[in-house]
């Protein structure tokens, strides 16, 4: 009866996918007026290449004569208001929208971009080219395979966020940026939907690998450093997800209740940073609502914050399906709803006609689009080559992840030196994880597991370790079976932990110079982490820790364990039992070379944490508001919501911290609250071991103007070459404020340090960013009086400190 039951709802969930692909395919384009538009523009591809006055220009219209938006010596000002001049308000109101819910599933038109999606609409009256977006936090995500092609189009998986934030390295990650920017260029992307902002509010947040840190100056200056390496290359980025978005749990509708005070130091300021910093071309708007209004529909978010104070001069997005209200969001300054719908569609010529939404408002949004359409290599006639350097990207992401990488303990094992055998234990060492699932995956064309890392590094992979996890995977095929197409981009791939007997255990440990064991997680879009099993350990995991840990050590050799995960787990209870641990993270294609160049030596650890290890997970202040058990949502039912965008309950039905959450520890976020409250964490905010030691020298601190100046020495104490951050606190004394007791406002990495090697290390902080948000008089403020500036190693290893008067 039980099998009868399971194969019954089999069934229906594939009746229910395959009524969704119906109405997919039923309505891919959907009007006869956009398959006009289509087919059109696919006719008019090949401009006349006209000459005036000795000036070669396309003529994309067909008029014969040389317009302005036709002449690219001329301003992109001119040229937007000299199209936008010449256009019908159907076709305004036409590029208003996306094309619609197939290239949302990846699914183009022939002579489109397989992967990507969505786009901004052509104008083919005029000759304006489609614009395609493409996901990308860490790394293109196209198809590789093309119907009717031999070849393949690969892209690199980079490094998660979070791993690039704990490298603390602006140019490193401006490099990565600018490998990710060149991918898609040679393949034709105009937008790369990235990078994510959003605050790591809370360690089960289904996506903070796709987000930077716990800490707004930290995240905005990483967000910044790789928008600049993209943007080079003439390809927009779109920042997301502005703002709040701090839980998977009902993000169609989650009504983040948040201080206005929290909202500006917290949650807003990281995004300030970027686009102070980097100016970005895109902002995509977030699902949730913020005090009661959808950001996408939010006129205080989108236009009084974002552009009339920051000074934002690019165009806004929505997520896919963002928002309720279309002549809504394009008067609140969200320009561009993506991916585009018939109603959406509809409902903005219904509110145009009916002067709802005013001409100025819909020529504001489409000037802006237009502007990032003439900023596009498609208005350039780029010849796209569609050959990055995939080998020489390969190397970037490899250094790279090595530099995020966080050694959180070691007692006299790393590196490996005199070690030929290692036994490599637990399934992920054998089955590594290069990054997140959802519009964070990348479609790579290998991963390199710590198996194949270590033996790139010349080191012997022991043969008992490997029949062991062989046995079990055999043992165990149904659970090792991989997702594939749309179920792999949604559903981690978490096979089953494995056990090992006593023969098992006596034939590894008399067999290997030392045990390394990889503990594994794996999360994203569509729901947020538990705390049973994900958090915590399994109760399989902390078996075979306890198992491998007596084992190892009563034969005197060294366990030490690797950490390949997205986001924070536990490791206060168990930590003890190790002698080594790396913290990996997902290091893209090649993090087991990664991980094999930290274990070796060849590179010495210098990532720090961008976040806070806590004890326990209640200790978040966070952690009253957070929703209690999320539920993942099932592959069926995020096609659901791609073909079908859900609807909001009615508020008597709503639950708390589903539908609508309350940010009740304000400003007191990360180790902001474990500072306040005086908390032993079990890893502090920047926390980081090396190879090698450090030593601070001296620090000078002068306030000059609108500026303080902090320099400073690190020296190179040890026996090996390292780098060092120095990350710059600063503190009020005696404060009649209820504030932070210290807050990250600077932070500096050195160069590669010979040992007894100085560097030199001189950082401005603008005095602005001492502020705080005074919500009795609605604006910044300054306390004025002594300031503590301090130099540390972490949050709470500070080296240095010395006192400013302002």
């Amino acid at each position: 009866m039980k099998k009868k039951i399971i194969l019954v709802l089999k069934i229906l969930g594939v009746l229910v996918l395959v009524l969704a692909l119906t109405a997919f395919f039923g309505f891919r384009y959907f009007s006869n007026t956009f398959l006009k538009f289509e087919k059109d523009y696919a006719e008019q591809t090949d401009f006349k290449e006209l000459s005036e006055g000795g000036y070669a220009y396309l003529d994309r219209n067909g008029n014969g004569s040389l317009d302005v938006y036709e002449d690219d010596r001329q301003p992109i000002e001119a040229r937007v208001a000299d199209v936008l001049s010449q256009m019908t308000l159907e076709e305004k109101i036409h590029l208003l929208k996306g094309s619609g819910i197939a290239s949302a599933m990846g699914q183009g038109e022939p002579g489109g971009i397989p992967g990507a999606v969505g786009t901004i609409v052509p104008t083919p009256r005029l000759g304006l080219p489609t614009v395609y977006l493409s996901d990308g936090p860490a790394g293109l995500r196209i198809m590789p395979n093309r119907e009717g092609e031999d070849r393949t189009y690969y892209c690199t998986a980079f490094p998660i966020a979070t791993l690039l934030a704990s490298s603390w390295n602006e140019d490193l990650i401006y490099e990565v940026g600018d490998a990710m920017g060149n991918e898609a260029l040679e393949y034709g992307i105009d937008v790369i939907l990235g990078p994510g902002a959003n605050i790591h509010r809370h360690p089960l947040c289904g996506r903070n690998f796709e987000y930077f840190s716990e800490d707004p100056l930290l995240s905005g200056y990483m967000g910044a450093a790789i928008i600049n390496g993209i943007e080079r290359n003439g390809v927009g980025t779109s920042v997301k997800h502005y703002v709040a978005n701090n839980q998977e749990t009902e993000r169609f509708f989650n009504d983040a209740r948040v201080s206005d005070r929290a909202l500006r130091e917290i949650y807003l300021k990281g995004f300030e940073h970027i686009v102070e910093r980097s100016q970005p071309w895109t902002i995509m708007s977030s699902y949730n609502k913020v005090n009661g209004t959808y950001t996408s529909e939010s006129k205080f978010l989108l236009t009084e914050v974002l552009r009339d104070e920051w000074g934002f001069e690019g165009l806004v997005m929505t997520d896919w399906f963002g928002g309720q209200n279309p002549p809504a969001q394009i008067a609140a300054g969200n320009d561009l709803l993506e991916p585009g719908t018939k109603r959406q569609w509809d409902a903005l010529t219904e509110a145009a006609e009916k002067g709802e939404l005013s001409e100025a408002d819909i020529d504001r949004a489409a000037s802006r689009i237009l502007t990032l359409i003439f900023k596009s290599k498609k208005m350039q006639d780029y010849d796209y080559q569609e050959n990055p350097d995939l080998e020489k990207h390969a190397e970037i992401t490899r250094n790279s992840a090595a530099e995020g990488m966080v050694l959180l303990k070691n007692e006299g094992v790393l590196p490996l030196t005199n070690i030929k055998n290692v036994a490599l234990l637990g399934v992920t060492s054998y089955e590594f994880i290069a990054g997140g699932t959802g519009s964070g995956d990348v479609n790579e064309a290998y991963t390199i597991s710590l198996e194949q890392g270590l033996s790139n590094a010349g080191f012997e992979i022991n043969k008992a370790a490997k029949q062991a996890f062989e046995a079990h995977k055999e043992a165990n095929v149904e659970g090792f079976k991989k997702p594939e197409g749309m179920e792999a981009v949604f559903n981690p791939f978490t096979p089953p932990e494995m056990n090992y007997s006593t023969a098992q255990l006596e034939a590894i440990v008399s067999s290997a110079d030392v045990g390394i064991l990889t503990l594994g997680r794996n999360a994203g879009e569509g729901g947020d982490r538990k705390e049973k099993d994900d958090f915590l350990l399994t109760q399989t995991e902390q078996e075979m820790i306890t198992a491998l840990s007596d084992a190892f050590h009563a034969a005197g050799r060294k366990l030490v364990v690797v950490l390949n995960i997205g986001g924070v787990i536990e490791t206060a209870s168990w930590k003890s039992q190790s002698d080594a641990i790396v913290l990996a993270w997902q290091g893209g294609q090649e993090g087991g070379n990664s991980v094999a160049d930290i274990l070796s030596g060849k590179v010495n650890p210098s990532g720090k944490l961008p976040m806070t290890f806590p004890i326990n997970l209640g200790d978040h202040a966070s952690h009253a508001n957070f929703p209690k058990d999320p539920q993942m949502m099932s592959i069926t039912g995020m096609m659901k919501n791609l073909i079908f965008p859900p609807k909001e309950k009615p508020e008597a039905e709503w639950v708390r911290d589903e539908d609508f959450t309350y940010y009740d520890e304000g400003i007191y976020v990360g180790y902001r609250h474990f500072d306040k409250e005086n908390m032993e964490v079990s890893y502090p905010f920047g926390y980081g071991l090396s190879y090698s030691e450090f030593e601070y020298g001296d620090m000078e601190v002068v306030a000059v103007n609108d500026t303080v100046n902090v320099n400073l020495t690190v020296k190179n104490i040890g026996k090996v070459p390292g780098k060092e951050v120095v990350q710059i606190y600063a503190e009020k004394e005696n404060s009649s404020i209820d504030r932070p007791v210290q807050e990250l406002r600077a932070f500096a990495k050195t160069q590669l340090l010979q040992p007894e090697a100085v560097d030199s290390i001189s950082i401005q902080i603008p005095v602005k960013e001492l502020r705080y948000w005074n919500e009795q008089t609605n604006s910044w403020a300054l306390e004025k009086g002594s300031y503590h500036i301090k130099a540390g190693a972490s949050s709470r290893d500070i080296k240095q400190r010395k006192e400013v008067e302002l």
